[in-house]
């Protein structure tokens, strides 16, 4: 059971850190297809334990698809989309930094996942952009924090100003 929790948490944050790959000033406001790969280079599972379907079609290296509501709101404060706060903690962004063709942030967790990622994103004007996320720090496991390490990186293709049904998400706290 925790190890669902764990697992829910984890793709949780891994989803919310996935849209941060957008464009800007390609970066265009309406519906935007991501694709995102995870790599855990320090997991929170047991060397040799197999991850539950549910967590490892969510951060189990193999990539995910999904779409996301992009608004004017997000491009004019952050650049780009932000991670969202995960229901087991809380994550809040920091330090943001926009450029011509390119955006950084630091995204902070605590809660079931404490630490610290960094976020960045890069454009172009045809419409795609290619994003990296990399966060390290403990995930609770039971009674004891787990170190963890990852990486996310992701490609997203701008597919017109109408959302249709994929509402955005709430603006992210800042700290």
């Amino acid at each position: 059971m925790r190890v669902r929790s764990v697992a829910l948490a984890v793709s949780a944050g891994v989803l919310a850190l996935g849209i941060l790959v957008w464009a800007q000033e390609g970066r265009k406001p309406g519906l935007w297809e991501i694709t995102t790969t995870m790599t855990w280079q320090q997991s929170p599972f047991p060397a040799g334990m197999q991850m539950p379907p549910a967590a490892a079609a969510a951060f189990g290296g193999a990539p995910r698809t999904f779409q996301y509501c992009l608004t004017q709101a997000m491009i004019d404060k952050y650049g780009a989309p932000m991670p969202q706060s995960q229901s087991r903690g809380s994550c809040q962004v920091a330090n943001v930094q926009k450029a011509a063709n390119s955006m950084s942030a630091d995204w902070i967790c605590t809660g079931a996942m404490n630490g610290k990622g960094t976020v960045e994103s890069h454009w172009s004007d045809d419409g795609t952009a290619k994003g990296k996320v990399h966060f390290v720090g403990t995930m609770q496991m039971g009674p004891n924090p787990t170190p963890i390490e990852w990486t996310s990186e992701s490609t997203s293709v701008y597919k017109g100003p109408d959302c249709g049904s994929v509402q955005p998400p709430p603006m992210p706290k800042e700290q």
